[in-house]
C-alpha cells in the first residue's frame, strides 16, 4: 500500500517519464522511411506492453508485505544461480546462450541476477559484528557465483556491472578506502601490465599505499604477489580472447583499424550522433536508422537515433532527466536509515548510473561497445521489468521507513 507522506511520488514521475521516452524512441527505432515508403516493425507496441507489464509488477512489489519481500531474497537469488545454470543449455541465438524463449516471451537469468546479487549481497554484509574483511570477502563472494555463469553464455558487459555494483555497496557499507583498494588494485594491474614500466611504477605505489595504511607485511605481501600474477598472466588472458573480443578492444582504440568489422558499429554511431547537429534530422528522418548502416539501432544503439534524430538538444534534454533521476535517487538514499536498505539502494543507483554511462559513452565513441543496453529506453523486456523493480525496492524501502529507521 503506498502511504502518501512517504512515498516519493518525483522519483516514480521520472521514472514513468524515462520508460515513456523509451517507447517513443523504440518507436522511431523501429520504424524505416525510404522515399514515400515508411514500414514499422512490432517492436514499439511490444515495449509498450513489456512498459506495462513492469509498471504493474512495482506495484504488485510495492503491495508485498516487507516480510515476505525479506523472506523471498535468498531463494530468490539460488533459484537465479540455477537459472544461469540452465540457461547454457539452452538454443544458441546470435552466438550466445542468454535467453530462456517461452510463447514467444524471452527471459534473460542475467538480468534479475544483477538485483538479487544487490540485495544478498547488502543483507550480508549489513549484518552486526562483521569485521571489515570478512565484509569485503563475503560481498565479493556473492558477487563472484554469478558472474563465471554469465561469462560462459558469454555477456562480457553484464559482469561489469556487478563489480561497479559491490564497489558501491562497499562504500556504503564504510569498509575503509584501503580495503577497496585491495579489491580494484587487480584491475589497474591489468591495465597497466601493456607497459612493464607501468606496472613496476603501480606495484611500487600500491606497496606504499598499503605501508601507510598500515597493513600488515603478511597483507602487503599476498596482495603484491596477486598483483605481480596478475600482471605477468595477462600475455596469456589476452591470447586466450576470441578474435572478435580481442578485436573490440583494438578497435576501441582505433575505429578506423576495421571500419567494416568490429569498428563499423562505433563509427557508425558516431556518424549518426554528429549528423543529428544542434536539432536533429526530425522524427522519423534519420537517415542512419532508414538505411541500416546503424546496427543494432533499437537496442544498444538506441540514444545514436535519438541523437540523429532529435540532435544534441534532444540528447540534452535526455540526459537531464536522468540527470535529475540520479539526483532524486541519491538524495532518497540519504533518507534511509536502516543499513540494509541504505547499502542495497546504493547498490542499485551504482548499477543504473553504470550501464547509462557505459551506453552512452559506446554510442559517442567514450568506452568500447560492450552490449549494455541503456536503462528504460533499449528495447527488451527482461532488463527493462527488472530495472523497474530495482527502482521499486527504493521506493518501497522509502514508502515503509519509519521515525526510527
Amino acid at each position: 500500500m503506498i502511504n502518501r507522506k512517504k512515498f516519493d511520488f518525483v522519483l516514480a514521475a521520472l521514472l514513468l517519464a524515462l520508460i515513456l521516452i523509451g517507447c517513443v524512441a523504440i518507436y522511431t527505432a523501429s520504424t524505416t522511411t525510404v522515399g514515400e515508403f515508411t514500414s514499422t516493425q512490432s517492436n514499439w507496441w511490444k515495449q509498450i506492453i513489456f512498459s506495462l507489464v513492469a509498471v504493474g509488477a512495482g506495484l504488485l512489489l510495492l503491495r508485498l508485505p516487507m516480510p515476505i519481500f525479506d523472506l523471498i531474497v535468498m531463494p530468490a537469488y539460488v533459484l537465479n544461480l540455477l537459472a544461469l545454470i540452465l540457461v547454457l543449455f539452452t538454443p544458441e541465438v546470435n552466438g550466445s546462450h542468454r535467453w530462456f524463449s517461452f510463447l514467444g516471451l524471452n527471459y534473460q537469468p542475467s538480468e534479475s541476477a544483477k538485483l538479487l546479487t544487490i540485495l544478498m549481497v547488502a543483507r550480508v554484509i549489513s549484518k552486526d559484528g562483521l569485521t571489515e574483511l570478512q565484509q569485503l570477502f563475503y560481498g565479493l563472494g556473492l558477487t563472484l557465483l554469478p558472474i563465471p555463469l554469465i561469462l560462459i553464455e558469454p555477456d562480457f558487459g553484464t559482469t561489469l556491472v556487478f563489480g561497479f555494483s559491490l564497489l558501491a555497496m562497499l562504500v556504503a557499507a564504510d569498509v575503509p578506502l584501503v580495503y577497496i583498494l585491495l579489491l580494484v588494485s587487480p584491475i589497474v594491474s591489468v591495465v597497466s601490465s601493456f607497459w612493464w614500466v607501468a606496472i613496476v611504477v603501480w606495484i611500487l605505489v600500491l606497496a606504499f599505499l598499503l605501508l601507510r595504511a598500515r597493513l600488515s607485511w603478511i597483507a602487503i605481501t599476498i596482495t603484491s604477489i596477486i598483483n605481480a600474477f596478475v600482471a605477468l598472466i595477462m600475455p596469456v588472458f589476452w591470447n586466450g580472447l576470441k578474435d572478435y573480443q580481442q578485436s573490440r578492444i583494438l578497435s576501441f582504440i582505433d575505429p578506423m583499424r576495421d571500419p567494416l568489422g568490429a569498428g563499423y558499429q562505433i563509427i557508425q554511431a558516431k556518424i549518426a550522433v554528429g549528423s543529428g547537429s544542434i536539432i536533429g534530422k526530425g522524427w522519423l528522418m534519420g537517415t542512419q536508422k532508414n538505411m541500416n548502416f546503424l546496427p543494432e539501432h533499437h537496442t544498444d544503439f538506441i540514444f545514436s537515433v535519438i541523437g540523429e534524430e532529435f540532435g544534441f538538444i534532444g540528447s540534452l534534454l535526455l540526459l537531464a532527466v536522468f540527470a535529475l533521476f540520479f539526483w532524486r535517487l541519491i538524495t532518497d538514499i540519504g533518507e534511509l536509515r536502516v543499513r540494509e536498505r541504505k547499502i542495497a539502494a546504493s547498490g542499485i543507483l551504482a548499477y543504473l548510473m553504470f550501464q547509462t554511462f557505459i551506453n552512452i559513452g559506446m554510442n559517442i565513441g567514450l568506452v568500447p561497445a560492450t552490449g549494455i543496453p541503456l536503462p528504460f529506453i533499449s528495447y527488451g523486456g527482461s532488463n527493462l521489468l527488472f530495472n523497474t523493480l530495482a527502482v521499486g525496492v527504493v521506493l518501497k524501502y522509502l514508502n515503509e521507513r519509519g521515525f526510527m529507521k
